[in-house]
């Protein structure tokens, strides 16, 4: 059994597994049975490990969770790779080209998934992302998110592209 704070509650047990066509099922300390619960992170970027909760397929919260690291490993695994399979946000490592310094412009770009292009149709589509760091997040015209770790850490030549958009 995995252990976990209920929303606005105290401690209680709660079974995480999935089911024969691989959703989630959120076994309650009631024996009450959800299937098809979505953990959702309160903050993805800026704190991706805190704030998690498990959401029915009702759109109610079902459990909160202030830190996964906190769960015990199998409940944390699932959870983690539900996440993965949600959530797309690739690594920016280097900036290949840009065909423009204006927009609309396309981006070729090597991520931690490989190598990409898209397009940027704006420069507000670039954002300072908080934190120590200097890190970005970038949307392409297609709605996918691109994150930049730290501006400092990349080559030259990719510095310089992204300069003329900041």
């Amino acid at each position: 059994m995995n252990t976990s704070t209920p929303a606005h509650s105290a401690f209680a047990a709660f079974e995480l597994s999935r089911d024969p066509r691989g959703r989630l099922v959120c076994t309650m300390p009631n024996g009450t049975a959800h299937v098809g619960v979505v953990p959702v992170r309160a903050f993805p970027i800026t704190a991706p490990g805190e704030g998690i909760s498990l959401v029915g397929c009702d759109g109610h919260e079902l459990l909160w969770f202030d830190r996964l690291e906190r769960l015990p490993e199998p409940a944390r695994a699932l959870i983690e790779a539900e996440l993965a399979e949600r959530e797309f946000m690739p690594t920016i490592q280097r900036l290949v080209s840009v065909s423009t310094f204006s927009t609309p412009s396309v981006w070729q770009v090597d991520t931690d998934r490989g190598p990409t292009r898209f397009e940027l149709k704006g420069e507000e589509d670039i954002r300072r992302l908080p934190g120590d760091r200097a890190r970005l997040m970038i949307t392409s015209a297609d709605g996918l998110h691109f994150i930049i770790d730290d501006l400092h850490a990349l080559d030259r030549h990719s510095r310089r592209l992204i300069e003329r958009f900041l």
